[in-house]
């Protein structure tokens, strides 16, 4: 059984974070949606087959829960600190400025990180805030 912290925790990680970036995957997918994500997920539905609509989809959704796990930390609903390789222990909250999800969403941290594939304007969609919910 877990204690009533991790419990806390998970319930603030699942709404905050996950049940977020399903809303906005969500609005992604309607027809009258314009931003340039759902026109491009629209595109690959009609011009592929169903792995060629995931191979733009999934980047997309984990940059996606990505921003909301960051915006969280921002915004201090997840309170998390982080260890580097040399020991040094930093608050995320403090230390991001509050600025990690939009650090992430609009500068150039995938480019810079990632192996694996992302689009070079890779959240323009995302909305933030207490709007998301």
């Amino acid at each position: 059984m877990t204690s009533p912290e991790i419990e806390e925790f998970a319930k603030t990680l699942v709404e905050t974070v996950r049940d977020a970036a399903i809303r906005a995957s969500d609005l992604l997918l309607d027809p009258n949606a314009k931003g340039p994500t759902a026109k491009r997920w629209r595109q690959a539905m009609k011009n592929g087959t169903p792995a060629a609509f995931a191979k733009v989809v999934i980047p997309e959704v984990v940059d996606g829960t990505i921003f909301y796990l960051l915006h969280a930390i921002d915004e201090g609903t997840l309170k998390l600190a982080f260890a580097d390789s040399k020991g040094k222990t930093v608050d995320l909250e403090n230390e991001g400025l509050g600025e990690l999800a939009g650090w992430y969403a609009g500068g150039d941290w995938p480019s810079q990180y990632s192996r694996e594939r992302f689009h070079e304007r890779h959240l323009p969609d995302l909305p933030s805030g207490p709007a998301d919910k």
